[in-house]
């Protein structure tokens, strides 16, 4: 699956599977319109419970959260506690933690409530990236 950072236009174009929009990025609703409605639209939550159910009305598919820990992509990023993703379960959309997962800490994410991880410098600084993504695979 392929989930476009923040350009609607360009997910369109290339025929991926959706778009994920953050606090500056273009409004659901405009994406909406240039990505269609088969198309997956994703948003950034970060802490903010409050954005989460506003965006889910909105139309958002899916609600991530984070950075649920420090995180060498995005190191200033707001940190979000995993009871936040306990509280967005009730929103009926899935849940997905970001920022400084790793394997050892992802059991604890699921268990809060994620649905999905997003992982990079874990996945992508692993010596063996296919057994690291395999790894986290079985966690679900």
């Amino acid at each position: 699956m392929l989930i476009v950072n923040d350009d609607s236009r360009l997910a369109a174009d290339v025929d991926a599977d959706g778009v994920h929009l953050g606090r500056h990025d273009e409004s659901i609703e405009h994406a909406r319109q240039v990505v269609g409605a088969a198309r997956i639209i994703g948003v950034s939550c970060y802490d903010d419970l409050g954005r989460a159910e506003d965006l889910a009305a909105r139309g958002a598919d899916y609600l991530a959260f984070g950075s649920m820990h420090v995180s060498p992509t995005k190191p200033e990023a707001v940190r979000c506690r995993p009871e936040v993703l306990t509280a967005a379960r009730r929103l009926g959309r899935p849940v997905v933690a970001i920022g400084g997962i790793t394997l050892e800490r992802a059991p604890a994410l699921i268990d809060a409530g994620a649905d999905l991880l997003a992982v990079i410098s874990d996945l992508f600084c692993a010596s063996d990236i296919e057994a690291r993504a395999a790894a986290y695979s079985d966690l679900f």
